[in-house]
């Protein structure tokens, strides 16, 4: 099989394709064929060593000093049930699937193994496995924090800083599903697609700064990383509560009260939801550019570029 590697941290070109043999599964696991995985933010941040502030070090504690100890990227899949150990019995062979694999990840690849089944589901047949590949990363995070972290509610206040982006365009919908009056966050040439996504205002940050505004919400929500525990405080009313997607350390350590920190969960019944709501068209899945898995390192550059709407899919 195909599978993307990358032996040092740096930019796109440290990405590779090479051959490597299908896993092997044992009786209680199940083979995937990859249809389509997502590319996302934190993919590229690790490929680069990029990590929030403060975290560096511990990041490459985890994810490897000197070089990646993970070499296969990638944490959303969406794909066909190839093979099923003797002793499984939740999937056959030929269902469509689609899940996460966290901090595990490995998803960049033609075949994975999945040995744990707590953030993998059955994929409905009328979401295409683009659709469902960028749905879960930006989703997931979405979710977790608009309704579980910020507990969004009807006619909530609520601005989305980066409402363009893989999260930001899942957490406008989200918020408007809760009953929030949304402002979105983004640049001139996203204000159309934000306002569709259900966005009541918009800020366009290249004429405006959100932070000198002197408006003030009862839910921020920022997922670009560029407002600090001590700013969104300022942005908050009485009763406000504020939730930092790319929280640094010393935002992470002084998380308390209104101002939120976190890292999402993937379970199961979280990925069914969004799925149920992508059915029923209450959730929009927004793919800005589709690559083929030779073009690889173009998507990352892509992503780099920090100009991407919604999600880039490579598509095996």
């Amino acid at each position: 099989m195909k599978v993307v590697i990358a032996d040092s941290y740096g930019g796109p070109e440290v990405l590779h394709i090479v051959n490597a043999p299908s896993p092997s599964i044992g009786a209680n696991d199940i083979l995937v064929r990859v249809k389509a995985f997502a590319v996302t933010a934190a993919d590229s941040r690790i490929r680069g060593a990029r990590f929030p502030r403060g975290f560096g070090f511990l990041a490459r504690l985890f994810f490897g000093l000197r070089k990646p100890r993970i070499k296969i990227l990638g944490s959303t899949y969406s794909g066909v049930v190839e093979q099923v150990g003797s002793s499984h019995t939740q999937f056959e062979v030929g269902d469509e699937v689609c899940g996460m694999t966290g901090a595990k990840m490995g998803t960049y690849a033609e075949f994975i193994k999945v040995t744990k089944f707590k953030s993998i589901t059955k994929k409905p047949s009328t979401v295409s496995h683009e659709d469902a590949a960028g749905l879960l990363f930006g989703g997931t995070a979405a979710l977790y924090f608009i309704r579980d972290k910020l507990l969004v509610k009807k006619n909530d206040t609520v601005v989305i800083n980066g409402a363009s982006g893989a999260v930001g365009t899942n957490a406008v919908q989200l918020a408007k599903y809760y009953g929030g009056k949304v402002t979105g966050v983004t640049s001139t040439s996203n204000e159309k697609l934000v306002r569709e996504l259900g966005a009541s205002y918009i800020l366009d940050y290249t004429k405006q700064d959100l932070v000198t505004s002197g408006q003030k919400f009862e839910v921020l929500l920022d997922t670009v990383g560029n407002i600090s525990s001590t700013t969104a405080e300022k942005l908050l009313t009485k009763n406000g509560r504020a939730g930092l997607m790319v929280a640094g350390l010393y935002e992470t350590l002084r998380s308390r009260g209104p101002v939120k920190t976190g890292t999402s969960t993937e379970r199961k019944d979280d990925i069914d939801f969004l799925l149920k709501l992508t059915e029923q068209g209450e959730l929009k899945v927004v793919i800005d550019r589709v690559y083929e898995l030779n073009r690889i390192a173009d998507a990352h550059n892509y992503v780099d570029a920090g100009k991407k709407v919604g999600n880039v899919i490579v598509r095996l």
